[in-house]
């Protein structure tokens, strides 16, 4: 059975990652209140639905993309029941063809592993080049739900405090698509 914890509302004890560690003094700084869950490694949809059960809000898709020249990146945030179509997401940025990057430039540019992508990750210095795109469909929620940067802890947060708290603090931009 897979785990998932009540909802806390304080950062972990101790932090796996120097992300995670960002990602909780953000909120600190920003006011943002939060809950979180405790799970085991959240990688397929079907846990990612028992999280998004527990949280009361679904948990997000997050997408690596880069250009064929591996020049620029790009973290897209969608509906987890969505599926990403090429055409679509760079027809809408009117950029050339994109494909997922490969899990060393994840974890270089963004300082997470496959399974624990994050928009969240905006706070990381080396990801300040990292394009920020969401769906609409997303921006226009009430509560964001997505991984600390972890595969093993999930938080909740309000959209708008993602958008005009977190992502400002970071020094950054969303492009909402």
């Amino acid at each position: 059975m897979f785990k998932v914890s009540d909802i806390i509302s304080t950062p972990p004890a101790e932090f796996s990652s120097e992300l995670q560690k960002r990602v909780y003094e953000a909120f600190e700084a920003c006011r943002i209140p939060f809950g979180r869950v405790d799970t085991d490694p959240g990688i397929t949809m079907e846990d990612c639905l028992n999280i998004s059960a527990r949280l009361g809000v679904p948990v997000v898709k997050t997408v690596f993309l880069c250009n064929r020249q591996q020049t620029e990146f790009y973290l897209y945030v969608m509906p987890a029941d969505k599926p990403f179509v090429t055409r679509e997401f760079c027809g809408a940025l009117g950029i050339p063809r994109v494909s997922f990057a490969s899990a060393e430039k994840l974890w270089e540019l963004t300082g997470v592993k496959v399974g624990a992508t994050t928009i969240l990750s905006a706070v990381l210095p080396s990801a300040s080049d990292v394009h920020l795109i969401m769906d609409s469909s997303i921006a226009s929620s009430e509560w964001f739900a997505c991984t600390d940067g972890t595969a093993t802890c999930f938080v909740k947060i309000l959209t708008a405090d993602l958008l005009t708290r977190y992502i400002p603090f970071a020094g950054r931009e969303v492009t909402v698509i």
